[in-house]
């Protein structure tokens, strides 16, 4: 029994907090945007790893940033439940 290999490209993902592919600079996530926050965290309430996302690493850091001003505000849950 032969078996065919499935070739399958990889996409590169887009970065959610650049705006028409550009950085914003400074870089600044707003904490009072809980949509952009919402899809960056997952229902247990975990900021979404870099991998995952497909954030750049000053991205990754302004998320976390603004993540844990927005628990620390009470806008978002420190845990899912």
């Amino acid at each position: 029994m032969i078996r065919k290999s499935k070739v399958t490209k990889k996409v590169a993902k887009k970065d959610p907090v650049c705006v028409d592919g550009v950085r914003p600079r400074p870089m600044y996530v707003d904490y009072k945007d809980l949509d952009l926050l919402a899809k960056l965290t997952n229902r247990h309430g975990r900021i979404v790893s870099r991998r995952k996302t497909g954030c750049a690493a000053s991205s990754q850091h302004a998320i976390s940033k603004a993540v844990k001003r927005a628990r620390f505000m009470a806008l978002l849950p420190y845990n899912g439940g």
